[in-house]
């Protein structure tokens, strides 16, 4: 489900809008992957790790959480942790504005918010058109990088959401959010 914007690509209802179509005509190895921006450099997660955007809303912080939790808000009467993905990857935090957004994820089976900058599109490629990760860099571990995507002149990191933590961060984590699902 999207909720209070429109995605290129992006069902309202959850899910790539003409799938069935597509499928057709599409190769069956083609990825989709939800683009977004993180400090103007462009990031996708794969669409099946996606469960809706939303707009930024109300979050409550958490008292002695990992820097890089923003807190917990009400998704639909549950408890949902939301997960700044600016802190996480070690970049200068910013104020939300109309474009900020909280991807709802999948994540271990565990149903999580990510704040990302803005949300652009769906992103359908083969995955010849993903390379592997370069070298982690001083910025961020590449631990979580499952590869570059090329598009034109744009290059598109892509990330294994399922790799975003370390084994010890994942469990005081998930203990606290449950399953959600």
């Amino acid at each position: 489900m999207v909720q209070g914007m429109n995605i290129p690509g992006l069902d309202p209802k959850g899910g790539a809008a003409g799938a069935d179509q597509e499928a057709c005509e599409a190769p069956a190895s083609m990825l989709q992957f939800v683009t977004f921006v993180l400090a103007g450099e462009h990031y996708a997660v794969e669409i099946l790790k996606v469960r809706e955007v939303n707009t930024m809303r109300e979050i409550t912080p958490v008292p002695k959480a990992p820097a890089f939790l923003a807190g917990a808000m009400n998704l639909r009467g549950k408890v949902v942790p939301v997960l700044d993905l600016r802190r996480r990857f070690g970049l200068d935090s910013r104020e939300p504005d109309e474009r900020t957004k909280i991807i709802i994820m999948i994540i271990r089976g565990v149903v999580m918010g990510v704040i990302v900058d803005a949300v652009l599109e769906v992103l359908r490629v083969l995955p010849e058109q993903i390379v592997p990760p370069l070298p982690a860099s001083a910025r961020m571990s590449g631990d979580f990088i499952r590869g570059i995507i090329r598009t034109g002149d744009t290059l598109v990191i892509a990330i294994d959401a399922d790799r975003l933590f370390s084994e010890a961060e994942q469990g005081a984590l998930f203990g606290m959010a449950g399953s959600g699902t």
